[in-house]
């Protein structure tokens, strides 16, 4: 069993792992900045600003795992940078593995590229959002070897406007985008905790992203 915290705990993607953490038997910490409507029985919900030092701090204390699945949006839009930066010195400090739920523009299209991020662009309203899930990865390959880190970039439809079913399966991938028959890139949130979960369990991707698409 391990001690996992989410950051995020209570949006799309980090409800989604709470869950299947949980379901796992983990002991499980949930932090956000409001309690959820619905708790999962056996988590403990840490509720704070993760911009204040303190509280994150707290919040990582102690932990096997953490998993940063924060949304820059709305108020936090221009704030994730500097707790990530944050987090990364912790992970180095206190030696916890740190998982990271980032975006899909770095996937490439073909193994030779381009990136979707190019092929693709996105509209203005979020493109700082993908070119910070960019930015994560690379800080991240620039961490010491010391750090231990696994990079999640789900498939290019994922989110709560699509929420998708779960289907108890996930494909994997280094850096290539994965398609299904109809050509869409697609993931729920249930399949992505699944592999993520997998990934806490049996490590696989030490200092590496993966791609998760169904």
């Amino acid at each position: 069993m391990a001690r996992v915290s989410v950051l995020g705990g209570t949006g799309y993607a980090g409800a989604a792992i709470v869950a299947e953490a949980a379901r796992r038997g983990h002991e499980v910490t949930a932090v956000s900045r409001k309690p959820p409507a619905e708790p999962v029985p056996g988590v403990t919900y840490l509720t704070g600003s993760v911009l204040h030092e303190q509280f994150l701090e707290q919040a990582v204390d102690g932990q096997h795992v953490v998993v940063e699945a924060l949304s820059p949006r709305g108020d936090m839009a221009g704030k994730v940078e500097r707790v990530f930066d944050r987090l990364l010195a912790l992970a180095e400090r206190d030696g916890f593995r740190f998982a990271v739920i980032g975006g899909v523009s770095s996937m490439l299209l073909a193994p030779d590229g381009p990136r979707l991020l190019e092929a693709s662009p996105p509209s203005p309203e979020v493109r700082a959002e993908a070119e910070l899930g960019v930015r994560k990865l690379e800080l991240l390959r620039e961490t010491p070897e010391a750090v231990d880190w696994f990079y999640v970039s789900p498939a290019a439809e994922f989110g709560a406007w699509v929420p998708g079913e779960k289907t108890g399966t996930y494909r994997l991938s280094d850096d290539v985008l994965l398609t299904g028959p109809d050509g869409r890139s697609r993931i729920s949130a249930a399949d992505l905790a699944m592999a993520v979960l997998d990934e806490i369990e049996q490590p696989g991707h030490r200092r590496r992203r993966f791609h998760v698409a169904n």
